[in-house]
């Protein structure tokens, strides 16, 4: 039997927590467990977890494949620092990271600021009357072109008259 140390979502919609548990590698997620290791509540802040670090080291040495999740879980609690170690046949020493809470994000209201300053940018735009004057420029050959829109209709009404 290939033992998988895994995650097992427990909790209601909405609210998940997982248990780490071992169990068969051919077996579906929520099924029956074999041991029960600990628990994972990534809700709170920070996640709060609790490992059986004993079973946990001996399932591994065992030959339990942990996956990603269940991996990074059990490296916090130190596991996995005790399972390298035992591996290289040094003194196992359990040693669990301490973990902090995530700073709380603040909703920036500077860009209402900026939404101001372009408003007043807007505002002041108009008053310059430099600006302006290239667009009368720009008026000017748009007028001419429609001057010699009109020439080549007078030349058909002519043609029209005479015939």
């Amino acid at each position: 039997m290939a033992a998988k140390i895994r995650l097992k979502r427990v909790g209601r919609k909405g609210q998940p927590s997982y248990r780490i548990v071992v169990l068969d590698g051919q077996k579906p997620r929520d099924a029956k467990v074999v041991a029960d290791l600990g628990f994972y509540d990534p809700k709170t802040n920070p996640p709060t977890f609790e490992v059986d670090s004993d079973p946990a080291l001996k399932w591994l040495l065992d030959g339990a494949k942990a996956t990603s999740a269940a991996r990074s879980i059990l490296s916090k609690a130190g596991v996995m620092a005790a399972y390298d170690a035992a591996k290289r046949g040094e003194e196992v020493v359990i040693e669990a990271k301490e973990l902090k809470p995530t700073p709380e994000r603040k909703k920036k209201e500077e860009p209402a600021a900026e939404v101001e300053t372009a408003e007043e940018v807007v505002d002041e735009k108009p008053a310059e009357e430099p600006a302006e004057e290239p667009a009368a420029e720009a008026d000017e050959p748009a007028a001419e072109e429609a001057e010699e829109a009109d020439e080549p209709a007078d030349d058909a009404e002519e043609a029209k008259e005479e015939a």
